[in-house]
């Protein structure tokens, strides 16, 4: 199938099974495309995928690493997602639309091996961005880029992560603003790791969530 062709049959798998594994509050197709497809590939003009190894942590419904897939076939892409249900329904996308370039993995974040490490890591509406940061950067090769899908608090909450991003050995390298419609706005937030962080990162996400960097 082609591109476009697979992201038609995406919309239709997410849409179908939306009651099973309440995907998303989204049922209208052409207010889809917008709000998750052309976000989730939003990145892509200003970022190129071409041959990194990808994670998208915390994948929900596929967004953004499906699409970025679909469009990046060269690409390797890992979802992760811990919630079994969704998780599940991932690896049924990935078998109906053939996505070699996906594999999915039912796990938290910071159970994964520390020794694996990604040229780039997306997130898409998962938690606070000091949150984001600690369960991500430690999983990034040095150099790598963690890309942060933000809302139009995304400015506010990197305000808050500036001592995780001191912690973690990491900075902000660019800001891209897209206007969703007349009232919403995506920051999604780029940051590179400068060097390895400290192996005590990631912490268990309770001592994380109670008490952020």
């Amino acid at each position: 199938m082609e591109k476009e062709e697979l992201i038609t049959k995406f919309i239709e798998l997410v849409l179908e099974e939306n009651e099973k594994f309440n995907l998303t509050a989204i049922t209208d197709v052409d207010e889809f495309k917008s709000r998750h497809i052309e976000d989730s590939l939003s990145s892509m003009k200003v970022f190129g995928y071409q041959n990194k190894e990808v994670l998208d942590l915390g994948s929900g419904a596929g967004f953004p690493g499906i699409p970025l897939a679909i469009y990046n076939p060269d690409a390797s892409f890992t979802l992760v997602e811990p919630l079994e249900k969704r998780a599940i329904f991932l690896k049924k996308v990935k078998d109906i639309l053939k996505l070699d370039n996906v594999v999915v993995l039912n796990k938290r974040m910071e159970e994964l091996k520390k020794d694996k490490k990604y040229d780039v890591i997306v997130s898409r509406a998962v938690s606070e961005l000091s949150i984001l940061l600690e369960l991500s950067i430690p999983y990034l090769k040095v150099e790598g880029i963690l890309i942060a899908y933000k809302g139009k608090k995304g400015e506010e909450e990197l305000k808050n992560a500036s001592n995780a991003l001191k912690i973690l050995n990491s900075k902000v390298i660019n800001i891209q603003k897209e206007k969703i419609n007349d009232y919403d706005v995506r920051n999604n937030i780029f940051i590179q790791k400068l060097k390895e962080t400290d192996n005590i990162y990631p912490r268990a996400y309770q001592k994380i969530k109670k008490k952020p960097l």
